[in-house]
Parts: structure tokens; sequence; C-alpha cells
């Protein structure tokens, strides 16, 4: 049996650690990549056996692709802590070092929250290579970055995060006694990504100006060993794992969601009345969006849902809800470009569901407009902006009058539709309509098609012809009709 007072994998702490917590999301700035910020922060369990030291190596699986690093500051407990108040918790902080929480995608949707197969593999912490007294330095002026192959990855501070390091320390002694030796992994900002076999990785976390705990180094290497199907699951991804392994879709090599530049001219082509009448001939009457108007008559409206829903306001819901980064602002400061922002607020135009501001954050994220069956605020700064609007009308009143901003990318109700996210919406001088995906582009296609045939009738009826036999087409037309066609 090994003496873990000699084990290299530990060399870098006291001893083997009883346990290894981890903080799944704590930047601001990884929040935001991943488009979701927690009210309070969120913990699993690595297991002691996954630490290692620096200079050491990690295997990537035979069988897998996606293995990522992310560089985090690791704090040391010192002295047993249980139940102590914030004021008090860093006392209980030893040390603080360098750490590399690495995980393998393919393997963490089998273990939904746990993580435990897709982050507890051997040599998945890496830690150190030195220690910081934590009584040295500022909790909340420390700074972590990480390399590979000698480019800057990571590089943020504790400035950054949304909760700090003493509350993580404080929080998780509300439920579990931490010992001398525990190691906390305190989350990873923006910039973690996917690493392959020969690269290397350094971490560091330093007060800038003072001391530093070293570079962490760590190289990939390829496994040989596959897994055995006949035992646990194997591995397995898709592009939402792709997406969220390398921090965006372009990183992965993936084409960007939602519509085809040729798809969105068509749609740009076509009036909402002509889709409309197509999909209403495929049965679906209730996808208009209705109550709302254009802010800007002449301007077309041609994108992917993105979605923000508003209950009805109360005092207490709005105190919990309604303040701080709520679910109003992350909508606004998530929206991708190409996406519309469609807000149900239960077409009570009672209060401004956004202002200038949030346009303003909107358009410069490059969405392709908003749509609210509630009122906007600043509405002429609003129409200034540019980005297409259709709303319910002008209101000076702030949201909180009469809502509280819920909830983001769920299913909505929206004058009088429902609007799932990644729906297609699309908006002229008559309206919005609302567009399965699965269906656009048959609706797109014969709506132009449809098109093509109204225009010739309607040359017909400006020539004189009665519009019995016209419209619809008898055979008659239909051939002349064709006949038009065939010669151009």
């Amino acid at each position: 049996m090994t003496d873990d007072s000699t084990d290299r994998r530990f060399s870098a702490l006291p001893g083997r650690p009883g346990k290894v917590v981890a903080v799944h999301l704590s930047y601001a700035s990884r929040a935001d990549q991943r488009g979701r910020r927690p009210a309070q922060p969120s913990y699993f369990l690595k297991p002691s056996s996954s630490v290692a030291a620096s200079g050491g190596s990690v295997e990537r699986p035979h069988g897998t692709e996606l293995l990522a690093f992310e560089g985090e500051i690791a704090l040391v407990i010192g002295t047993t802590a249980r139940r102590v108040p914030l004021d008090r918790a860093w006392d209980h902080v030893a040390w603080v070092t360098a750490a590399n929480d690495l995980g393998l995608y393919d393997l963490r949707a089998n273990d939904k929250g746990s993580n435990l197969r897709s982050k507890g593999g051997d040599g998945f912490t890496p830690v150190g290579p030195g220690l910081l007294d934590a009584r040295t330095v500022d909790p909340g002026a420390l700074r972590l970055r990480a390399w590979v192959n000698g480019e800057l990855r990571q590089d943020d501070t504790t400035a950054g995060l949304l909760f700090s390091l003493p509350r993580l320390v404080a929080d998780l002694s509300q439920h579990l006694t931490l010992e001398p030796g525990d190691v906390i992994l305190t989350g990873t900002p923006a910039g973690s990504s996917v690493v392959v076999p020969g690269d290397v990785i350094e971490v560091e976390v330093d007060a800038p100006g003072g001391p530093t705990s070293g570079r962490l180094v760590t190289t990939v290497t390829q496994g040989e060993q596959s897994f055995d199907g006949a035992l646990g699951s194997l591995p397995a991804v898709d592009d939402t794992q792709r997406v969220e392994a390398w921090g965006s879709r372009a990183a992965a090599g993936l084409a960007p969601e939602g519509l085809s530049p040729e798809l969105r001219e068509k749609l740009l082509q076509v009036p909402v009345a002509a889709l409309s009448a197509q999909l209403r001939k495929r049965g679906l009457d209730d996808v208009t969006i209705d109550g709302v108007r254009p802010m800007h008559p002449d301007a077309r409206l041609v994108g992917t849902a993105r979605t923000l829903r508003l209950v009805p306001g109360r005092a207490d819901l709005f105190a919990r809800h309604g303040g701080g980064y709520n679910a109003q602002k992350r909508a606004f400061d998530t929206v991708g470009e190409g996406e519309v922002l469609v807000i149900e607020a239960r077409g009570q135009a009672g209060s401004g569901t956004f202002g200038d501001i949030l346009a303003l954050r909107a358009h410069a994220r490059g969405a392709a407009g908003i749509v609210t069956d509630g009122g906007v605020r600043d509405h002429a700064a609003v129409a200034a902006v540019g980005i297409p609007v259709y709303s319910a009308g002008a209101h000076p009143a702030i949201l909180g009058r009469r809502h509280v901003p819920w909830d983001v990318d769920v299913a909505v109700a929206c004058g009088g539709t429902t609007v799932e996210p990644g729906d297609i919406l699309v908006g002229d001088g008559d309206g919005v309509v609302v567009i399965p995906p699965a269906l656009v582009e048959d609706v797109v296609d014969a709506a132009l098609a449809q098109e093509e045939e109204d225009g010739w009738i309607a040359e017909q009826v400006a020539a004189g012809h009665p519009v019995d036999g016209l419209f619809p087409m008898d055979a008659r037309s239909r051939a002349g009709f064709d006949a038009w066609r065939a010669g151009r």
C-alpha cells in the first residue's frame, strides 16, 4: 500500500485530502458565457484519487474527444469548519494554490450533475506546485491565469467571482464539516476549452506583484484502453456537449445556429400575410402574435426566438427576483446575433418591459429584434436605436409596476400564441408570425410560389379581368399562368 505521506500525487498538499469539493459556476465571465447566472453556489465532489502533482500527465481515454481544462483557485482547509459565520470563514483556510479541474464531456450526460465519471478520473485534479499562506493574501484580490502550449487562455481575478471565497467556505460549512487538508476548487472563469494529446496546460494563482503558486504544469496523453460497454455507459457526445466543452459553436468548428443566409433572404422577401396563409393550410391558425405593432413600420423582422417570461407583479416576488442581475437583464445580455427576444407580458401594457439601455444592449449583440406584448419605456430613444421592435405601445412606468422578471429560454405566451426558443419569427407592417423550425423551408418556398401566382393574378385584375376564375384560379387561368411563367 502506498504511504500517502510520500505519494507524489499529494506532494503539493499537507497530505491526502479527505474530500475535494468543487463549485459548478462561480465566475461572472463563465456564467455569462454559459448564458445563466446562478443565484446561489452549487457543488459536486471529486475523489481524492483524482489529485495529481505538477509536472505529471493526464490521459484522454481512448474513444473520447472532449477533455477540457479548467484553471481554478484551490483552497486548503487548515482548521475544522462547521457552521462558521462569513466574517470568520477565511480564518479556516490555511493555504491557497492553483488547480486544474479537468473534465471529460463525453461522459458528462451519464452522471448529470454529479460529475463522478466525467471529472473523477485519475489525474483529473492537478494541484500546486506551491502553497500561498492564506494569511498573507487578500481573498478578493487574487489572480488566476491558465495557458495552453504557452498561449494565455484564462485571465481573471477573484473580483469577478459571483460568490466570494469566504462565502464558499461559510456556505459549505453549513452543510458538512470541512476538515484540515480538505480542498475546495472555487470555479473557473471564461476561457476553459478542449485540450488534445500533446497539449501542455499551465495554471498559476498569484497576488499581482506579490506571492505566486508557481505554474502548475500538466501534459495531455492519449490513452489506449477502451471503456467496456458491458460494464457501464460508454462515451457519447453531441453538438450541445461540444459547444459546452469548447466554449462556443465557432470554437467547436460548428456552423452558427439559426437560419442560413439563404433561408433568411427568402423570409425577407415574403409578406407575413403569405406565410400566415401557408401555415393555415397546414392546420396552424394560432401562430400570429396579436396586439403588437411595429415601432418601424417599414422594417422587416426575421430571426430565431429567445424568450423571457414575466409573471404578474407581486411585491414579495419582485423583492426576490426583480433586483440585481435578474432574468430580464440576463436575457438582454445573452441574446445572440440573428435572434429575436420574445417577451411574455400577458398583454399587460401598463408598464414598460424594457427601455433604451436594454435595447442598445440587444442591438450591440446583433439581435434581429424584440417582440413584447407589453409596453416599451423611453419609446423615442428605443426607436432611435434602430433595432426592429414590436410592442403593445409606449408606457413610462418601470417593469416592476406590473411584472416580475421570472425566467429565460422557456416556452412563453406572447400575444395569444406560444413561442418556443428556436421558433422562427417573421414580422412586417401586418404583424408577426411564428413558424415552427421543422416547417420553415416548406412554408417559405410555398409562400414564394404563391406570391408569384398572386402577382400574375393582380396583373390580370388590373387589366380588367374579373376575379371569378382567377381567385382561385380555374383550369383556364391556370393554363394562362403556366404559359406566362414558362415564357419568363
